[in-house]
């Protein structure tokens, strides 16, 4: 149901000193030791190589690239073997090795060509390579159906989008539109994602952290905010994503998190999603294919955290304040309804629960359908306007609500929903309101009508008139107007983009959002990974610093894969016995495919 990536071997590293580049293990039947490749020079020490690449390049499986503080500049790209449209400023094709940044902060990727670290000048971008009708766009560290790549503890900052549909700042890609899973396992720890500049959406950064056509990852302390799609992505990973999100946060963008057709094992918990347009979406769609989006563990399993048939889980997040029409948003993410927390967009068998949804001023959730193109139509019902993917089969429960609504339109509140076809029951049960008094939804009694999801059939609900104030919140998916002659009736108060604010990064600490407390609050921030922690000794680290028992540093015996945990108590028991603070993959963020 859940696959662990083999974060590491049963062996602990012995401890090294660094060898030259391109050495060879001194007997053929011993494993070779790990290298340590140094970028750059660090407390005035110089490395083996001036560039990331040049270090990746030299890599090979089981190696460690360490990387200086500084600001390294996109001078040149490379694009992976028969994907010339899609140039990055890093490539990675080895599997097994660890990119480590020293400092979070101060190890810059870099997609402008001059000026200080993610110059704001028009003058300073690189808009990728030279194609017809205008410039490709550029990704910035690009992992390419590498499996079991580490990504650390650095920041990856304006690399910008074009006519390739690029503008990725941090990407495993297991073979993109492809409808193939090309990639396995990854983690992806202490990472930064943002871009300074907007000069239009035709070239904005688009995607922060994300995966595609991937299966087995984690994601964990990372930040991504300014994408005019969504601050995460997981997609395309069909039924067997097997992700995990834990300890992101993501504003400032149209969607903070996005997953078009992904889903299976796949967990987003302890995060914060807070001043997007959107806060989370999932969607099913034509575009990452093969849809629909389906939170069903694989093969009839049954789920340790949910102990039902649904495997994709939204826990123990913080999803507030998500009002803010001034961002970048372009295509269909920019159809993301302005004031909402989450929306379930033609998803199926996903579970909401345990999580705070508090001052977004149109809905807290929303399961909605997802009128798409076509055909074809695969997985959805063509229909002479669209494409519809109904959603169906989702439950929303234990949740917490607060001031939500306050654009004050008929069905704004906590929670709306709208079926167009018959389908299994959605369920919600034991949600609340913070401060007392009754979880307002639409239609009205929710959690009486639909306590369980018992699998039965259920009619449509056109629910017409939250159907039409969807849409018009949306301004640019329409599925009606139901009723009326037009989708926004009079009086609608629905926030429209004035201008793009563009936010440089936070302190080292999120602001307070005076929610109550989580159960798992969230700890997200900017803060750093030991740079020497778990790492080989080398010129930099001379000595090995242990991880923390339990901690996700690649040398350090996790107990290795498939120990699942039990089907009571805490989801997330430690493979070691360790009660609550073990590790566990299952889900991550979806980007959705924009169709330009």
């Amino acid at each position: 149901m859940r696959r662990a990536i083999a974060v590491a071997g049963a062996v602990m590293l012995a401890v090294v000193c660094t060898p030259a580049a391109g050495a060879t293990s001194a007997s053929a039947a011993a494993p070779a030791a790990p290298h340590v490749l140094l970028v750059g020079t660090y407390r005035g020490i110089g490395g083996q190589y001036t560039s990331i690449q040049e270090a990746v390049d030299a890599a090979r499986p089981g190696d460690w690239v360490l990387v200086a503080p500084g600001d390294y500049k996109t001078t040149s790209s490379r694009a992976p073997a028969g994907e010339p449209d899609s140039p990055a400023g890093v490539l990675i094709t080895t599997s097994g090795i660890t990119v480590r940044g020293m400092d979070r902060n101060g190890v810059v990727v870099d997609g402008t060509t001059a000026g200080p670290p993610c110059s704001t000048a028009a003058a300073d971008q690189n808009l990728g390579p030279a194609r017809p009708g205008g410039h490709s766009g550029l990704n910035g560290v690009m992992v390419s159906k590498a499996a079991d790549v580490w990504v650390e503890n650095l920041t990856a900052c304006n690399f910008l989008g074009g006519t390739g549909g690029n503008g990725n700042e941090i990407w495993w890609n297991g073979g993109d539109n492809s409808a193939q899973v090309g990639g396995s396992g990854f983690w992806g720890l202490y990472l930064t994602a943002t871009s300074t500049y907007f000069g239009g959406e035709a070239t904005a950064a688009q995607y922060g952290i994300f995966s595609s056509n991937w299966s087995g990852g984690t994601w964990d302390q990372g930040y991504a905010s300014n994408f005019n799609d969504s601050g995460y992505y997981i997609g395309a990973c069909q039924q067997v994503c097997d992700q995990t999100v834990d300890h992101a946060w993501a504003e400032y963008n149209a969607l903070g998190y996005s997953g078009s057709n992904s889903g299976g094992s796949l967990v987003v918990e302890n995060s914060q999603f807070d001043q997007n347009e959107d806060g989370f979406d999932t969607n099913s769609q034509n575009g990452d294919n093969p849809p629909p989006q389906n939170g069903a563990c694989p093969n009839g399993a049954i789920s340790p955290i949910t102990h039902t048939h649904s495997c994709w889980v939204f826990m123990h997040n913080d999803v507030h304040d998500n009002n803010n029409p001034n961002v970048p948003s372009a295509g269909s993410a920019g159809a993301g309804p302005v004031g909402t927390g989450l929306s379930l967009s033609g998803g199926r068998n996903d579970t909401v629960m345990d999580n705070v949804f508090e001052h977004n001023d149109a809905w807290g959730t929303i399961l909605v359908p997802y009128p798409d193109s076509g055909p074809p139509c695969t997985g959805g019902t063509q229909t002479p306007a669209a494409c519809i993917y109904d959603q169906s089969g989702n439950a929303v429960l234990g949740n917490t609500y607060g001031s939500n609504g306050s654009y004050g339109n008929p069905t704004n509140g906590d929670i709306a929903v709208v079926n167009l076809e018959p389908g299994p029951t959605d369920c919600f049960s034991g949600n609340t309101e913070a401060g007392g008094g009754a979880v307002t939804t639409s239609p009205p009694g929710l959690q009486s009508l639909f306590p369980a999801c018992t699998g039965a059939t259920v009619p449509p609900d056109a629910n017409p008139v939250f159907t039409d104030e969807v849409a018009c919140d949306s301004a640019a998916i329409s599925i009606g107007p139901v009723q009326g002659s037009t989708i926004c009736p009079p009086g609608a108060n629905y926030p429209r983009r004035t201008q793009v604010v563009m936010h440089a990064l936070p302190g080292a600490t999120p602001s307070a959002s005076g929610l109550p407390a989580l159960e798992n609050p969230s700890s997200a921030d900017l803060s750093s990974l030991p740079p020497c922690q778990g790492v080989p000794a080398n010129p930099w680290c001379p000595a090995t610093v242990a991880a923390p028992s339990g901690s996700a540093v690649r040398g350090v015996d996790l107990g290795g894969p498939g120990a699942l945990p039990p089907t009571g108590g805490d989801p997330l028991l430690a493979w070691l016995g360790l009660g609550s603070v073990g590790l566990w993959l299952a889900g991550v963020s979806l980007r959705r495919r924009v169709t330009r």
